[in-house]
């Protein structure tokens, strides 16, 4: 079956330059005008991030109309470049029903007033190294998600109240980004920290001993279609586990399962399939680092579909879940920074191409406007361009405050997610 291949509308683009070089980008509606805004955070200065991670740097935030509305700290042109994650989230932090930009800067724990740019509290952080990644959760059974994990590059996690009163401490090997997810329905949140899953307290009720490495990423979905949530693990394999810590399946035919995304891909298949992206030529030819990589799919028992025969180089590609683009109810693997002359693009489930977009970079989506449709946003250090699969006006939102979801304050250089 294939796909339409159908040509992205571009909505607009806007010069981001005096954000700085490297930036990540967020995105939420600061000012609760029924538009989000681009939130672009700068990391420090750091070249090697291996070992110690990135504090934040600047925070840059335009709207869609391309206006600077605020920015705090001051652009460097010498700022790292994305090797780790950079530590900041838009999340209702308050639960005052307006957002606030969290991260981690000179040392830091900052709350920062999404509309204003000030900022409205500060916290030391518990260790100087506790800034790797910022994870919002809900540990104490509040209304909301308010609570916070920080963690160094590998090996510790620090939880936190919505006060920043630490909870409890972990040490192990927590991966890249720990999702968090109520399994079990009592209104608080495991984590699932790299190959171990903790209780709300921080104890570890079961680990997957046998798997090397660490956690890339981490998915959680109805999989399989029995009605309960399963967890899917990239890393040295890819491999599904129910909520109990049962090993459901294991694909060991990739190299190095570093990104995952969960999704309907196909609809002639049951359940879910797991797209994943094999790197599976990593070199240094003296020259710079080069290889190839791969997309692969699964369907919800683990069998492999199909498997990307890649014809250039390039081995840096990232992959998610894009729902909600059209109207057609399928799920798009968007994959972006693929390098080798392949641009950003939507795959079916059959790696057929849906749809290019004209420009390179990274690439962040969301509905931007409250329209029921996805948008994607493509963004270098010079520019932002946003694109649609139909003609929007980025002038004319809903006019009442978006939801702020889980995906867009979770974050991260390495993708996980939810789908139930």
């Amino acid at each position: 079956m294939k796909s339409q291949n159908s040509k992205a509308v571009l909505l607009g683009k806007i010069d981001i330059t005096q954000a700085g070089y490297r930036c990540k980008m967020l995105l939420g509606d600061l000012n609760g005008d029924g538009r989000m805004e681009m939130v672009l955070v700068q990391p420090d200065d750091r070249a090697d991030v291996r070992h110690i991670p990135h504090y934040v740097q600047c925070i840059t935030v335009f709207d869609l109309d391309g206006r600077l509305l605020w920015q705090v700290g001051t652009p460097s042109t010498n700022a790292g470049s994305p090797g780790s994650d950079y530590p900041a989230q838009v999340v209702d932090i308050d639960g005052d029903g307006q957002l606030e930009v969290v991260c981690v800067m000179d040392g830091q724990f900052v709350v920062i007033d999404g509309a204003t740019g000030k900022t409205k509290r500060s916290h030391e952080l518990p260790d100087p190294q506790a800034h790797d990644c910022i994870v919002i959760a809900n540990l104490t059974g509040g209304p909301l998600p308010q609570d916070i994990i920080l963690k160094d590059r590998y090996r510790r996690l620090w939880a936190f109240n919505r006060d920043f009163e630490l909870l409890w401490k972990h040490k192990g090997n927590p991966g890249h980004f720990p999702w968090v997810y109520d399994f079990d329905g009592d209104g608080r949140d495991e984590v699932m920290a790299g190959y171990e899953m903790l209780s709300p307290d921080g104890d570890v009720q079961w680990a997957c001993r046998d798997l090397e490495d660490h956690a890339d990423c981490i998915w959680v979905g109805d999989v399989n279609g029995d009605g309960e949530p399963e967890l899917v693990i990239g890393g040295s394999v890819t491999v599904m586990y129910n909520a109990k810590g049962m090993e459901m399946w294991r694909y060991d035919g990739s190299i190095e399962s570093q990104h995952v995304a969960l999704g309907s891909f196909r609809m002639d298949l049951p359940g879910l399939q797991v797209a994943g992206l094999d790197r599976i030529v990593r070199e240094d030819t003296g020259h710079g680092r080069k290889g190839k990589d791969g997309i692969f799919l699964l369907d919800s028992e683990g069998r492999e579909l199909l498997k990307e025969d890649r014809k250039t180089d390039g081995w840096l590609t990232i992959i998610e879940t894009l729902r909600g683009w059209d109207d057609s109810g399928i799920d798009y693997i968007l994959a972006y920074r693929r390098g080798g002359g392949v641009p950003p693009s939507l795959y079916d489930g059959y790696m057929n191409v849906v749809t290019e977009f004209p420009a390179e970079g990274y690439a962040v989506h969301a509905d931007l406007l409250g329209s029921g449709s996805e948008q994607v946003i493509i963004f270098n250090d010079e520019s932002a361009s946003i694109f649609s699969s139909r003609r929007l006006s980025l002038s004319k939102g809903t006019g009442r405050p978006l939801l702020q979801t889980k995906r867009l304050y979770s974050s991260t250089l390495y993708p996980g997610g939810e789908i139930l």
